[in-house]
């Protein structure tokens, strides 16, 4: 509710804000203009317009994770075998326990801008998952039974979206965004799990392991951009993904906040700091099939808040002689992981980028 109010309120202080438009002084006009026109966001930030024509984006991301916390604090291999398993009637405790797990995504985007004010977009994701385990045993002395890992790769999602100028005030532009993203991967990824028992078995793998929930969500987004000189820019974003069909089981709502600086340091290279806040619901319902002893089967144990970092680099480049052609990186860290209940620490997430504008 609180989102929906604050979305409400930039749209409409955008609309009135419209009727200043007109009015705007030639020289702030100008600089905002300039400004705007030679600085990008940061290459991990969705929902950017694009000015006139056709861009094309290829976007590798990674994310590392180690360690488990409960409610944000550390919590030891020792502490977590006393906890209850609560998604199957035996074990009577946790026995299998993650240790580390990578997820990369590659994002192929397309967008297109029949004038300065709209854009359109479509986005894939293919996204794969490994993750290596510990297993122990159920006797009294909880010993280590031995490691396995696992690991899927698949498409994602489709996202479709349109990107809108709201208006112009104060110095600033603001857009919005209506998306429909659509997770098409498969919801039901299987692998060979060490069990307690010392046996292998082939079984449905927890939903941390699944490259998509076959949910279709709805997002809602602004941005505003705002000229401090004809060198930099501070933007402000937030955006909102709502569940409105799932099959079974599908991750939380979320709602992203970003606030960024992006800083012409030559004609050639942009810098930019970010802070990135996300609040994300628990999973919603469940799939029957997956009971292993592990904290990433139970659906309470996701979600949360985080709150990270981000450094990031945006370089010009000349690969085929076009000019409209740059290439990115950003670096996030974690600054806060209030993650709901028992889950993995996440240590940093890497985006790379290459964008060309026709």
């Amino acid at each position: 509710m609180k989102f929906f109010l604050t979305f409400i309120f930039c749209i409409s202080l955008s609309l009135l804000s419209k009727d200043q438009e007109d009015h705007m002084p030639m020289e702030m006009d100008h600089t905002m203009n300039h400004a705007m026109k030679h600085h990008s966001t940061p290459i991990g930030v969705t929902g950017n317009m694009h000015h006139m024509g056709w861009m094309f984006a290829i976007k590798q991301g990674s994310m590392s994770m180690s360690g488990n916390i409960l409610e944000g604090e550390s919590i030891s291999v020792q502490d977590i075998l006393q906890r209850p398993n609560q998604v199957a009637i035996s074990p009577n405790n946790l026995s299998v326990i993650p240790k580390e797990m990578d997820m990369n995504m590659t994002m192929i985007e397309a967008m297109y801008a029949p004038s300065k004010d709209l854009t359109f977009m479509i986005m894939g994701t293919y996204l794969s998952k490994d993750m290596s385990l510990e297993t122990y045993s159920t006797m009294m002395d909880r010993d280590l039974i031995g490691n396995f890992n696992t690991s899927t790769g698949d498409l994602s999602d489709v996202t479709i979206s349109a990107l809108f100028t709201i208006g112009n005030f104060d110095n600033s532009k603001w857009h919005g965004e209506i998306s429909l993203q659509q997770s098409i991967g498969s919801n039901n990824h299987r692998g060979e799990v060490l069990t307690p028992m010392g046996s292998y078995m082939n079984m449905v793998l927890p939903y941390a392991m699944q490259t998509s929930d076959k949910a279709t969500r709805l997002v809602l987004g602004v941005t505003n951009t705002k000229s401090i000189n004809d060198k930099t820019t501070f933007s402000n974003q937030i955006r909102y993904k709502k569940t409105i069909s799932e099959k079974d089981w599908s991750y939380g709502d979320q709602i992203e906040l970003n606030s960024w600086l992006q800083y012409q340091y030559r004609p050639n290279l942009s810098l930019s700091t970010r802070i990135k806040f996300t609040n994300q619901d628990s999973i919603f319902g469940l799939n029957s099939m997956i009971v292993a002893p592990v904290q990433t089967a139970n659906p309470k144990n996701y979600g949360g808040n985080e709150l990270h970092l981000g450094l990031g680099a945006n370089y010009k480049i000349d690969l085929f002689s076009n000019e409209s052609e740059k290439i990115a990186i950003e670096l996030l860290f974690p600054l806060i992981q209030d993650k709901n209940n028992l889950q993995m620490k996440t240590n940093y997430q890497l985006i790379l980028g290459y964008q060309r504008s026709f």
